[in-house]
């Protein structure tokens, strides 16, 4: 770029820029540019110089947390600044079902116009993101990183392991999956994730010993590079940046027949006894899950594997073989009462005969979504496929549920608000030899940022005796487990137990029929990364719902109840027993009741390993 062209472009790019919050300065040497949050807090500078070298960095509450960090694409030729475009938007979405009924959708967007591509950014109030929309060539490798202003503590996503961390930046080495969770100080958090992933292949990160710097290590793709920010861990759960970086469904799409909830599930109750009846994967147990289903405003019931033969049987036909007729049967009394039926499809299935015509079918014979095991491929075929079968999904009404290493959430419930949950973290019922209360305290802050998660809590029975699948007892107390449902965002909330279980605890049976989705709101009251959680949710009739989980520490909270609105409210309050504790599996626990109003707080005591849950009724005053 010549010396003239250059002055010219600063001289456009002055005229263009004239939000207060996108600021233009000349250095000499490189053209600068500022994108601004709403409320000015968050800053990212970004820089171009004469040579095509792109920096940015980024600052929250005053203070650099991202340092000078390169950023860009490789193979897509000379880049040269064109121009620069600004946008602010102010805006509200309503999502068919998620965290809340309403959703601000605010930000200021600068469009950097380079000569072989645009890099767009935008700043939220509680985060930033930026992506790359290519004009010309194909680019081979990206050149974004985050260098991190200081040796900050993080945690990652591990597949269906614990977390990885807590770990200082400079201790990390090699690939990491995210999400990324990173502990700057007592003030400040951040995560980076992506959102919006149409193609190609999720996001890697990876790092070197001894240094802060983390850069992107997987192919170029159009999604956007995220990076959420709190002033507490619970505002990042709090946060729905994902999903606002996604776009409302395709061509208007109805989907309003989507309808989350808990979700009963028939693979665990296997082998369970009670009196003379003994559980198993058939009609006449499948009955009795409907009919405790529809006794307590559980939505649905899930049918897992070998429904249909042996799920990894070449010739197990997903329309014609092993127990259709049955399943054909629980459709219909499903439907009597009210309880939509989940069909599982392994990949097998899914590839040996026609995919679509299996998911016509099932569409036509009135099953109330999928759950999806064990697909196969690498990372980019793996996307594809299952963006295929969510878009094949919705067009027959099926929700969906996908299982075993599945690609992370990326706000895609948005667009396709169908896909309700995925077992993106450690389910709790496959690994009890990883998944202690720590494991849950840490998950929540790291994988649940990422989307919705279906990770199988809720035991009414701690010791899981003579179940066919997994016997070992449950890390966790009994009202820790309950807790996990409410705190644990999923749009198929599955529970694991038999209804004669949960029925020997009316009144966390009564907390978890009192899950009625969609939730109104959503707030994290408090919490500390790997150590414990408290989360508000208001269910669709107006109730509020209380659960706190934490780890292998006992404590005592103070819950503020602010958030309630006017009048007084009566407060279920259960906590655990005095002998309770996750390491002997103690079941026991107490309830009590008190009026309260949003001036008061509730004080409760937490086991290790343990929970607590409340659930506030409005008092009528009439």
């Amino acid at each position: 770029m010549t010396r003239k062209l250059y002055i010219l472009s600063v001289f456009l790019l002055c005229c263009v820029l004239t939000n207060a919050s996108l600021l233009m300065k000349n250095n000499g040497d490189q053209l600068s540019l500022r994108l601004n949050s709403p409320d000015k807090k968050l800053r990212m500078e970004f820089s171009v110089t004469t040579e095509g070298t792109l920096f940015y960095t980024f600052s929250a509450d005053k203070k650099e947390l991202i340092g000078k960090s390169e950023f860009g694409l490789e193979g897509v030729g000379p880049v040269q600044f064109v121009e620069s475009r600004k946008k602010s938007v102010d805006d509200v979405w309503y999502p068919v079902w998620g965290k809340r009924s309403k959703v601000s959708d605010r930000y200021n967007e600068l469009t950097i116009d380079l000569t072989s591509y645009d890099l767009i950014a935008r700043a939220y109030n509680d985060g930033v993101a930026f992506r790359y929309k290519v004009k010309s060539g194909n680019p081979t490798s990206e050149l974004t990183q985050f260098n991190f202003a200081d040796d900050y503590t993080s945690w990652f996503y591990n597949g269906e392991r614990a977390n990885l961390g807590p770990d200082k930046l400079t201790k990390v080495e090699g690939r990491r999956f995210p999400v990324m969770t990173i502990k700057a100080n007592e003030n400040s958090y951040m995560a980076i994730h992506e959102a919006c992933l149409n193609s190609g292949e999720p996001l890697v990160l990876q790092s070197k010993l001894n240094e802060t710097l983390f850069s992107v290590a997987s192919k170029p793709n159009d999604a956007w590079r995220v990076v959420f920010f709190g002033r507490k861990p619970g505002d990042m759960v709090d946060s729905h940046l994902i999903e606002l970086l996604n776009p409302d469904p395709e061509n208007g799409m109805d989907f309003s027949w989507v309808k989350p909830g808990v979700t009963v599930w028939d693979w665990r109750i296997n082998g369970a006894v009670v009196g003379d009846f003994k559980y198993t994967m058939s009609l006449e147990s499948w009955k009795r899950m409907v009919d405790f289903a529809s006794e307590n405003n559980i939505k649905h019931l899930v049918l897992d594997a070998d429904w249909y033969g042996p799920e990894f049987g070449q010739n197990s036909d997903p329309v014609k073989g092993g127990k259709v007729d049955q399943v054909h049967q629980i459709i219909t009394y499903g439907k009597d009462k009210g309880v939509g039926i989940w069909l599982y499809l392994n990949d097998v299935g899914g590839r040996n005969f026609p995919l679509e015509k299996t998911l016509e079918q099932y569409g036509n014979w009135g099953a109330a979504g999928v759950k999806y095991g064990f697909m196969q491929g690498n990372p980019v075929e793996k996307n594809e496929r299952t963006q295929l079968i969510t878009r094949l999904c919705a067009k027959n009404h099926l929700l969906c549920n996908f299982h075993d290493g599945p690609v992370h959430p990326y706000g895609q419930m948005r667009t396709w608000p169908n896909a309700v949950t995925r077992e993106y973290c450690q389910a709790q019922l496959d690994g009890h030899h990883v998944f202690m209360p720590s494991t849950f305290t840490t998950s929540v802050f790291v994988n649940m940022l990422s989307g919705p998660l279906d990770m199988n809590n809720g035991l009414a029975d701690l010791t899981q005796a003579g179940r066919v699948d997994e016997s070992s007892p449950v890390p966790s107390t009994l009202t820790a487990e309950i807790a996990r449902t409410l705190i644990v965002f999923s749009g198929a909330t599955v529970i694991p137990d038999i209804p004669e279980n949960y029925r020997k605890h009316p009144e966390l049976l009564q907390f978890l029929a009192s899950e009625i989705m969609p939730w109104k709101e959503s707030i994290t009251l408090s919490g500390e990364i790997g150590k414990y959680i408290v989360m508000a949710r208001q269910a669709a009739d107006g109730k509020w719902l209380i659960g706190a989980a934490t780890n292998e520490t006992s404590r005592e909270l103070e819950i503020p109840l602010s958030f309630l609105g006017g009048g007084k409210f009566e407060a279920l309050i259960i906590e655990d027993g005095d002998d309770s504790d996750y390491r002997t599996h103690r079941e026991s626990y107490k309830s009590s009741k008190q009026i309260v109003a949003k001036k008061n707080s509730i004080r409760v005591k937490l086991a290790p390993g343990g929970g607590a849950c409340i659930l506030l009724s409005k008092v009528n005053n009439d």
